[in-house]
Order: structure tokens, then sequence, then C-alpha cells
């Protein structure tokens, strides 16, 4: 995605985890006639270049538009998907990536398009959902090695986060930011 002032904006979808509470790998789950993956692909449907970090049940998720790296080591956390998504992208040409969790059904194109507006080398960005802080953030590219850094164990971009300046993005016109944390989430 080029957005205004010409940034390139690359889509990073972190679909490993083994969905402990959920009962199943959240990327596998039954949504809307197809997988939660495939449905979370489509808010990043702007997004070039797409990497999909896949994990558990990797080999049972079908072909996607997208390139796709396979996190061998899911069980350490979300830090893993996510350092290994921002590795994956160093080489995309992107100015920034906008990192979203398979398990936020409710997140739009459109919310994923109003973080993607504040794309730039230097930009921090998150959603906001009546205030509250959510889902899909956006990481400029001088940040990338920072927040890889600290992304650790089930920890992402948080910590990084809390140590520099960011723009807080209202999104609940757009989009719903609920993590869906067990099946009846979904309906």
């Amino acid at each position: 995605m080029a957005v205004s002032g010409g940034a390139r904006v690359a889509g990073l979808l972190l679909a490993a985890g083994g969905g402990r509470r959920f009962g199943m790998p959240k990327a596998l789950a039954p949504y809307r006639g197809g997988l939660l993956v495939e449905h979370a692909i489509l808010a990043l449907a702007d997004c070039a270049p797409v990497v999909v970090v896949l994990g558990a049940g990797a080999e049972r998720v079908p072909p996607l538009p997208a390139t796709v790296v396979h996190n061998e080591v899911w069980t350490t956390g979300m830090g893993s998907s996510l350092r290994l998504g921002l590795a994956a992208l160093a080489d995309s040409g992107a100015d920034a990536v906008v990192v979203l969790p398979v398990d936020t059904p409710g997140v739009t194109a459109a919310a994923v398009a109003r973080l993607a507006a504040h794309a730039a080398p230097d930009a921090l960005a998150r959603a906001t959902y009546a205030g509250v802080p959510g889902h899909p953030v956006l990481i400029g590219r001088a940040h990338w090695a920072g927040v890889a850094e600290l992304a650790v164990g089930d920890t992402g971009a948080r910590p990084y986060l809390a140590g520099h300046p960011f723009v807080d993005v209202a999104c609940e016109d757009v989009a719903d930011g609920a993590d869906a944390d067990r099946p009846e989430d979904l309906d």
C-alpha cells in the first residue's frame, strides 16, 4: 500500500499460536465461510507485501495470497512470530508495517487504512476503540529492530511503545478491536 507522501506499507499477520484457551489454533477456526486466517488477510489486502506467520496447524492452512513464514518455535509466544515477521520484511522496501493478530476478526480494511495514513519510516501508531488501546499497530521501519529486541515470550510491541512517542488512532467507527479468546467470541 502506498499512502500520501509515498510511504510503502506492508502487512504482518500473526497467526502462529496454538490457541490454548480457544481449544485449537485460531488461524484454523471456521469464520464466515472460510478460516479466520483467510478473513484476517482481507483486512490487510491493501498492504504490500503481506507476510503471514504460521505455526500450530500450519500444515492444515490452505494456500494464502501472502508470503508465509513458519514459526518453528511458536510455543515460545507471540514475540517470536513478531521477530520472524519483521525479519521477513527486511528486504521488502516497506517504510512501515501494519501488524495484526489473527484473533481480531472485527478489524477492517478501513481501520488498517486509517493507521497506514500515518506511515513513515519513523512512525508509531496504534488503533484505539473508545479510548482503549487495541490492534492493529503501525511500526515504522526505523523502529523494527527495537521492537524485535523487546518482543520476547507473549510480548509484542507494547514494551517498545511504552518507551516511545506514538499516535493513537481512533477506529471504533470503522472496526471492532475485540479479541476472540473463545470460539463463542466469533459469533
